[in-house]
């Protein structure tokens, strides 16, 4: 339990133990921030002797690194990280959720669906939370593109595409990252992220084409993409490569809608750029969307001027606009942000099972399935 009542009847907040399972550098970074979530406490780590988990332990005094089972069997610990390399998500997560812990695991859940098949249903007989590292949709952005959906100041959405240039300056050529045994591929390692994030907008997908494409000279996989239909009729590409110089690593988001578009930089987006051509009315839903944004006038358009046409139907158009807004946020503190929000919001669950949480154990596994076909596609057209 992490919560019990006061004698007036208010919640009150018992502290969680948290243990950990493996610790590189992201996991100090995940670390620090799941430390801040009220009522959590790092208790002890274990499966790991590497320098950057030494450094973690002293910067939390847990001590040296301890055996899994020893972790595990540790009645002061509720809940279990799993940081590992992504071949070890589901034995640990197994193992874990055996011994009655709860789990949140780094993406992607395992690296087959029969062995996430297999979690989630543990995790539901054990009564246990089985959280995949998914934390996208805690974005204030992923919040404004939803409200663009459903308002639809933009008009519909038309098409979208995800273009993620990856540096590869830390993985040097025997990192557990190119070999596919253990990390899965890059749909599987990485695109797992930004299928669930297009999930969350548009609902299920499917993968309609795919290819990769190998490294010269190494024969490791460093790009790969894919197509995805969504609701019918929206095409989503979703390209992936890690082959660039670590000052030029580099992402884009674009959203194609019939008014105008909608750029997102980032894999962890923060600003947004929208260029359209809108009417008064639309001009007014889309800064309600976006509060204290710049907009720049760039034409305004007479009467004579106002009638226009696309899609076979006739557009009445006042102005065309450029839009900025989060212009001020900064990526690393958004990260460290939805961080906390993630595991906040798992926590709130298990204080209240009514709490309707963003992210749920079918994420992990959704998210999964999407990565396993864009990946097995991607493998029949190599190039």
């Amino acid at each position: 339990m992490i919560a019990a009542l006061t004698n007036t009847g208010e919640i009150m907040v018992e502290t969680i133990g948290l243990g950990v399972i493996g610790c590189g550098n992201f996991g100090l970074f995940a670390l620090q921030h799941f430390t801040q979530v009220e009522g959590v406490a790092l208790k002890a780590m274990a499966a790991t002797h590497r320098p950057q988990a030494i450094a973690c332990a002293r910067r939390f005094g847990i001590g040296e690194p301890v055996e899994v089972d020893n972790l595990l069997a540790r009645p002061d610990i509720q809940l279990v990280y799993i940081a590992t390399p992504p071949y070890l998500h589901y034995p640990y997560a197994k193992q874990a959720l055996l011994a009655g812990k709860h789990v949140v695991v780094e993406k992607p859940l395992a690296l087959r669906l029969e062995d996430a098949q297999e979690l989630l249903q543990l995790a539901r007989q054990q009564g246990r939370l089985l959280i995949t590292n998914l934390m996208q949709r805690y974005n204030p952005v992923f919040d404004k593109v939803s409200q663009l959906l459903t308002e639809k100041p933009l008009g519909e959405l038309l098409h979208a595409s995800f273009e993620n240039y990856a540096a590869d300056e830390g993985l040097p050529p025997e990192h557990w990252f190119w070999d596919r045994e253990k990390s899965g591929g890059i749909f599987v390692e990485h695109g797992v992220h930004f299928f669930d994030l297009f999930a969350g907008w548009l609902g299920r997908g499917q993968v309609v084409a795919a290819a990769r494409s190998l490294r010269p000279g190494s024969g490791v996989e460093e790009q790969v993409e894919c197509i995805v239909r969504y609701q019918g009729h929206v095409l989503v590409h979703f390209y992936h490569g890690f082959h660039q110089l670590g000052r030029m690593d580099r992402q884009e988001l674009r959203l194609v809608f019939e008014l105008g578009d909608v750029m997102l930089q980032e894999w962890i987006p923060t600003r947004v750029e929208v260029r359209a051509a809108l009417d008064e009315e639309q001009t007014r839903i889309l800064c309600g969307i976006f509060p204290r944004a710049v907009l720049d006038v760039i034409a305004v358009y007479a009467a004579k001027d106002r009638q226009a046409c696309s899609r076979f139907r006739p557009r009445d158009i006042y102005q065309s606009i450029a839009l900025h807004w989060g212009w001020e946020a900064h990526k690393m503190q958004r990260y460290g942000q939805l961080l906390r929000d993630l595991l906040a919001d798992q926590l709130a669950y298990l204080r209240d099972p009514r709490h309707v949480r963003r992210i749920t154990e079918q994420n992990g596994y959704d998210s999964l399935q999407m990565a396993i076909a864009a990946d097995q596609l991607a493998q029949a057209t190599t190039l």
